[in-house]
């Protein structure tokens, strides 16, 4: 081991070291104690540092686009939350199928299911813009890596999923379409990033 760094990891280990002996903390100063690993006899500190995306700034090409970003984040704030239950509520439904052993149970169960999430979020989700729910079905996608169409087929019925389909297409929207982070979808997946790193 090099001098330099023998004496930076006594005064880490000595300082540590000395912080928890300490009978009585100075007022005011945070202690933090560090989780320690021997490697070779030595002793030394072990810190899991989180993982930190670096984003860079979107460019925007007028003003057109800025004012499309700014509604974007104001829409994905409050659709993304509902996204990201809609994927938890599914995981729990699929968890809950896999212990069920007949047909006439699963259907009972779904109904059930359905049931409840109807009167849990008919509600807030009622008040939600046309486009609000349209960024809303990409980001079920996002978070559940499956299309509306193919959730709505699984769920209730090929039926159903055609009709939703074509209700969708009136509206400008498909629900067929996959989230593409990379293509149509890098705006809302710049943002969500943004969100999630606590940079907007």
């Amino acid at each position: 081991m090099k001098p330099v760094y023998a004496v930076i990891l006594f005064l880490v280990l000595f300082s540590a070291k000395a912080v928890s002996q300490e009978v009585k903390p100075i007022t005011g100063t945070k202690q933090i104690f560090l989780e320690t690993k021997v490697v070779h006899g030595d002793t030394l500190p072990h810190i899991t540092l989180h993982e930190i995306s670096v984003v860079p700034k979107w460019k925007f090409r007028s003003k057109k686009e800025y004012r499309k970003y700014s509604r974007l984040v104001r829409n994905i704030k409050k659709t993304l939350p509902y996204a990201r239950l809609a994927a938890r509520k599914l995981h729990e439904i699929d968890n809950h199928m896999q212990t069920l052993k007949t047909d006439k149970e699963r259907k009972a169960y779904l109904k059930e299911a359905e049931k409840k999430l109807f009167a849990d979020f008919e509600q807030p989700l009622r008040h939600l813009t046309v486009s609000q729910g349209l960024l809303l079905i990409r980001l079920i996608d996002r978070e559940t890596g499956d299309t509306s169409y193919n959730l709505i087929k699984e769920y209730k019925s090929g039926f159903a999923a055609f009709f939703w389909q074509s209700v969708a297409r009136l509206f400008g929207s498909n629900l067929k379409a996959d989230y593409d982070p990379d293509g149509d979808e890098k705006m809302i997946e710049h943002i969500i990033i943004l969100l999630d790193n606590g940079m907007l």
